[in-house]
């Protein structure tokens, strides 16, 4: 077997992770396995494990756990793996790994076939799936982790509704893609989905070189949640109020105090500046 380091997040599905968690201790029988006792540790276990010298790193958890690992092993020649046990696992979604099939996930890591897809950064920062800002980066900030735990994505759904009424911000968009030069809510994804396997960004692929980018104009934030329906539901965007754009280096600023999340991780506020790294991280993916 690949040297292989395992790194498990506890907290994420609550005590149904931690029930997992001797399954994955047996499952993983010659890896090195690491729990996480608190927010950014995978990120560091990720580099340590670089450091010496593992071939494979693998997130056991959800988005936030691998957003962490791969922020650990950016630069690398380390392939990620990833066992998804998290609220949403987006990321595992666009990869098309089995999401409630851990047996099978690590199958597909023993395997070790790969995959190069592209490695964004936000403000030096790496993601891997999709980031926001506004309105979904403030829904994060205000959903606590234990309501998260008790009702799931039903509790980004509550936070969302209670933040419905206020006032949006006011963005500035700037990329030379961009016909639009303020919005009140931006997106970013690297592959297609975006809060589960909801193909948000039409013509994303996760190795194309590009960001892709939604900017919701001067909206309300009830009227941005209908336009958030329409871009779910159909095949293409063609509504005026958003638009859809690729491009390669993106900066959302605005006077006001505005978070900033990636891969549903909060982590801090406006200004941010994206650009895209092509063909950056290394991924344990099924096979043909």
């Amino acid at each position: 077997m690949t040297k292989t380091c395992v790194i498990l997040n506890p907290t994420a599905r609550g005590e149904r992770a931690r029930r997992w968690s001797e399954r994955l201790r047996a499952m993983c029988g010659g890896a090195l396995f690491c729990a996480t006792a608190r927010a950014g540790e995978a990120e560091e276990l990720a580099r340590r494990a670089v450091a010496e010298g593992y071939a494979q790193v693998v997130a056991a958890g959800g988005d936030g756990t691998i957003h962490e690992v791969a922020n650990g092993i950016a630069g690398t020649e380390v392939a990620l793996g990833v066992m998804p046990m998290g609220t949403m696992n987006v990321f595992a979604n666009e990869l098309r790994l089995p999401a409630h099939d851990l047996g099978r996930c690590w199958e597909i890591i023993l395997a070790e076939q790969h995959r190069w897809v592209d490695l964004p950064a936000a403000n030096n920062k790496h993601f891997v799936q999709l980031a926001g800002v506004g309105l979904d980066a403030q829904v994060v900030k205000e959903t606590s982790l234990a309501f998260k735990r008790n009702l799931g994505p039903l509790s980004y759904l509550i936070s969302a509704a209670q933040i419905a009424a206020r006032r949006p911000p006011r963005l500035l968009i700037e990329a030379e893609e961009a016909a639009t030069e303020e919005g009140s809510f931006v997106l970013i994804g690297n592959g297609r989905n975006y809060g589960g396997p909801f193909p948000f960004f039409k013509h994303a692929l996760i190795d194309d070189g590009l960001l892709d980018v939604l900017v919701f104009k001067q909206l309300g934030y009830i009227e941005i949640v209908k336009y958030l329906q329409n871009v779910f539901f159909a095949p293409e965007i063609t509504t005026r109020e958003v638009e859809y754009f690729q491009t390669r280096q993106l900066r959302v600023s605005s006077e006001e105090e505005v978070p900033v999340e990636l891969d549903g991780e909060l982590v801090g506020n406006c200004p941010v500046e994206f650009v895209m790294k092509s063909h950056r991280l290394k991924v344990l993916v099924p096979g043909v």
